[in-house]
């Protein structure tokens, strides 16, 4: 039974005025509603909130990403001025982290910008405590015209999904309604979908696929900036190369719940569909790779181990557990997955393959 929320009964207006709502529509509301919803009234990360991301195990994470960025830099002949962004940057400590890890980098600092992308005031706050000065979007789209080195860890996976169960040649959209007071999951009308046409050829009856209508403008913007003024853009997440079944899952103080339990107050995620994303950039990209592998290209354990010697073994214990947590295949390091987007006729990034 729902344990009732602000928002379950924002919900319920709606669906009593207009019908049953698209996954995506209920997703949206939830995170994003500007009274009740999650990332619009709190800080949701560590041991006092609902999910911890990689920056927050260790500072190596973001140090890594910072050279492999700064090297693509270099790479593409260190311009003068350039955009360094990141969508999603949670409290800011990957951008740290990442900020601290280049200062030795010469002309890497001189020649930033720093633009982060949150829609969470809450979230803004806490960037602009650690961080100080830098320029705030809401999207992407107002992302300055000029070379984009960028960053997103853990943003695509809390874009809103909507889902759909093939039967026949046709498809059912799921949809969120309402029964005696409780949310539920209803169908929609089994009808054409062209979007999922070129589904038709890997999926069975009864299939469940999931699309996320709000990532492909996203890319678009990125790759767009990356294809004519240059840069680098490193995409992790947890997903595969393509959707299939139901990954749409809710956490709240770290244990999963129903998703429709407690609305505005549990954080809701769904696996990315990296096929989609590299579909949808204009820039070149790379081959989707294991997190872990990544960051062993990038040499975290030779770092991990000079980090280690200056630690108390109280210390040393947590440090190597995340280690593990981010590069093991049976934790973080075969479910997640790194994607870069860069220049027709650049190198890749370090740390993937083109």
């Amino acid at each position: 039974m729902i344990t009732g929320t602000p928002l379950k009964d924002v919900l319920i207006d709606r669906i009593r005025a207009v019908g049953p709502i698209r996954l995506s529509d209920y997703m949206a509301e939830c995170l994003m509603h500007p009274q009740y919803g999650y990332y619009a009234t709190r800080d949701p990360l560590g041991a006092q909130g609902d999910f911890t991301t990689a920056p927050e195990m260790t500072q190596m994470f973001g140090e890594l990403l910072g050279l492999s960025l700064a090297q693509a830099w270099m790479d593409q002949g260190a311009p003068k001025r350039f955009a360094l962004a990141e969508a999603g940057p949670g409290r800011g400590t990957l951008m740290a982290d990442l900020l601290r890890a280049t200062r030795r980098v010469p002309g890497f600092h001189d020649a930033l910008e720093l633009h982060l992308v949150e829609a969470s005031p809450a979230l803004r706050r806490k960037q602009r405590e650690l961080l100080g000065d830098a320029t705030w979007h809401d999207t992407v789209d107002t992302l300055p015209e000029m070379p984009l080195y960028f960053i997103a860890n853990e943003f695509f996976d809390a874009l809103p999904i909507r889902q759909f169960i093939r039967e026949g040649d046709v498809w059912r959209e799921r949809l969120v309604g309402f029964e005696n007071g409780t949310l539920c999951y209803g169908l929609s009308a089994a009808v054409p979908q062209q979007a999922l046409a070129h589904r038709l050829q890997d999926t069975q009856e009864g299939d469940l696929v999931e699309i996320c209508e709000a990532a492909a403008p996203i890319v678009n913007e990125i790759g767009k900036r990356i294809s004519q003024h240059g840069g680098a853009a490193l995409i992790i997440d947890y997903g595969d190369w393509r959707s299939l079944g139901d990954t749409f899952q809710a956490l709240k103080a770290h244990q999963e719940v129903d998703a429709l339990d407690v609305p505005g107050e549990a954080d809701l995620t769904a696996h990315v569909d990296f096929e989609a994303l590299c579909m949808a950039t204009p820039s070149k990209f790379s081959r989707v790779t294991p997190q872990g592998v990544f960051l062993e290209r990038l040499g975290i354990t030779t770092r991990a181990q000079t980090l280690a010697a200056l630690m108390e073994p109280v210390t040393m214990e947590e440090h190597i557990a995340a280690h593990r947590r981010l590069t093991h295949p049976d934790e973080m390091g075969n479910l997640f997955k790194v994607v870069a987007f860069y220049p027709e006729g650049a190198t890749p990034p370090a740390g993937v393959e083109a």
